[in-house]
Parts: C-alpha cells; structure tokens; sequence
C-alpha cells in the first residue's frame, strides 16, 4: 500500500533546465554467491566500481540458490528486473554473471575485455539527459526532455557503498570468501516520465549508510536516459 502510493505521487515541479553535465554511465551487474563463474568477475567488477564516470550496481539474483547456497543479497524485484531486459536486448534467458551498461548493451562480466569496450562506448556516447534534483531528503525531481515512446520511468536505487565480504558455506563455491561492491539493497520505482517536470516522493531507506541514486529510463527494461547519485548519504530518522 505504501509502496504504491510512493510509485502513484508524481506532482508538477518547477521547471528544471536541462542538466549540462554528463550523467554517470550505470553498470548493472547480476551475480549470485553461489555462481562459480561469478567468483572471478567480481573482482572485474570491483575494479569497474573506481572508474570515473561511472556507477556500477550489484543486483544479486536468487535462481542459482537451489545449487545449494541462499545468495545473502538476493531480492525477488532483482531477477525480475534482469527479465526485463530480456526483450530490449534480444535474449532468450537471464544468465550470471551478466553485466548491462545503460539499460542498451550487455555481455558477461567474465569477458572483461569486451565489456571494457562497451563501457567505452557508452562513456564516448552520453547524450543530454534530463536534469534531477534532490529536494531535502524525501523528493527528487526530474526536469523536462525528450520523452522516449512508451514512456519513460523513474527508479531510486539504494546501494552500500562499502566492500562486503561474504563466506559461503555451501554450493559451488563453498569455503570461498567473495568480496562484493556496491551492494543494491533496494530498487523501487517513483513513477512515470512523460517528459514534463515532474516531483517524486522518495521512500525511507532500509537501513544506514546507503548510497542513493535515482535512474531515468525508458519503460519496459528500456535504455537509461539519465542518473544521479545523492551527494550525501542520510541516516534514517
């Protein structure tokens, strides 16, 4: 109920120009504990987290943990965010470890050497996106732009900042001590964009010591059209 009004409240805001700076490119990465393959690109991945201009999210998935090990990170909207994808890029299933930059280009997190490029390319290729503002700590708003068709979509992103070890016990990495960045411990969409300044209420956080960021896309698991992370994080009242 809650979380339905947060996604229901998008109230006319004044009118924000459009943002000068490049936004961040956003890499998505969908892993999972108990995923061998993953292992070894998380440490590609945390070397990602560093780069300028970029912000890597952690989105651990929860269709691998019947190989023995419950991913101590894993959330049902997180695969179900990852099948989103599946259309917009021409894939037939979800995989790990799998990385999306932008919501437009994907490849596994385990060819580095590709996925430097694509990162590249995004990074070359950052059109104008529309301008976010964060109004105290329970609004953001999104200023006006091209809207795609179909609509675009307003997410907040909670992720923890901080490197997060893990021991797992069981499953196909048992006896390894995985090391995770970024961590995402919530994702909840605000609204709809329609291209129109638009105010958004921004739900409590789950828990201190998380990093905001709001992401602008087009529906449907489509490309992301802009993102900012909150320069502050705040603690829960």
């Amino acid at each position: 109920m809650i979380r339905a009004a947060f996604a229901a409240l998008c109230l006319l805001a004044t009118p924000v120009a459009a943002a000068a700076a490049k936004p961040p490119v956003i890499v998505e990465v969908y892993t999972a504990q108990g995923c061998a393959a993953c292992a070894e690109a998380n440490a590609f991945v945390n070397e990602l987290a560093d780069r300028p201009g970029v912000v890597t999210l952690t989105f651990a998935v929860d269709y691998w943990d019947y190989l023995g090990w419950a991913d101590t990170f894993a959330q049902p909207e997180f695969a179900e965010r990852q099948r989103a994808y599946l259309n917009q890029l021409s894939l037939r299933e979800p995989y790990t470890p799998q990385i999306v930059i932008n919501g437009a280009l994907e490849t596994s997190a385990a060819e580095a050497d590709k996925a430097e490029a694509l990162l590249d390319e995004a990074l070359r290729s950052r059109p104008p996106a529309p301008d976010i503002q964060f109004i105290g700590p329970r609004r953001v708003d999104v200023g006006s732009g091209p809207a795609p068709r179909g609509g675009g979509e307003v997410w907040l992103v909670r992720y923890d900042p901080r490197p997060r070890e893990v021991q797992v016990r069981k499953g196909e990495n048992k006896g390894q001590t995985l090391e995770q960045r970024n961590v995402v411990r919530q994702i909840v969409r605000l609204g709809a964009w329609r291209g129109r300044p638009t105010a958004y209420a921004v739900p409590e956080a789950p828990e201190d010591g998380l990093q905001t960021l709001v992401i602008v896309q087009a529906a449907k698991g489509g490309r992301i059209l802009g993102a900012k992370p909150r320069e502050t994080m705040l603690a829960r009242p």
